[in-house]
């Protein structure tokens, strides 16, 4: 049997950015820890290797079988940022005022965080966490 790789742990949040080698990266995900901590009122939590998770949702497979993955979270990947976050009902109109975004495998993604509103970010982020869904 397989083991889920995407699993909450113990590592260490800032080991993690600063492993990133870029400094302007790493202070963004800096920001974004502060923006996701305050939105979701979460304490950050390392998902797999490369996710800051916040909260835990539990879902179930077609087969059955239990899973768990953080409420929302995001990975710095190498051209954008990953939002992992539920749809909600307002999502789409507060996204049109985000700024530079596009989604792709079903989650949001921003390139540089000054090209994008943080308020209206947080806002997202906070709606998301607050939803009953699944991240993306």
């Amino acid at each position: 049997m397989s083991t889920i790789k995407t699993q909450e742990n113990d590592a260490s949040i800032e080991d993690f950015i600063n492993t990133l080698d870029d400094p302007r990266r790493q202070q963004d995900c800096r920001t974004l820890v502060d923006l996701f901590t305050r939105a979701s009122k979460q304490t950050p939590r390392m998902w797999g290797t490369s996710i800051v998770g916040f909260g835990k949702h539990h879902y179930q497979y077609a087969n059955g079988k239990p899973g768990e993955i953080c409420k929302v979270g995001f990975a710095p990947r190498a051209k954008s940022f990953a939002f992992y976050l539920a749809d909600f009902p307002d999502r789409a109109a507060l996204l049109e005022s985000i700024g530079k975004h596009k989604f792709s495998g079903g989650c949001l993604h921003i390139g540089k965080l000054d090209a994008v509103d943080l308020k209206t970010l947080e806002t997202v982020v906070r709606k998301a966490y607050q939803h009953e869904g699944a991240s993306c």
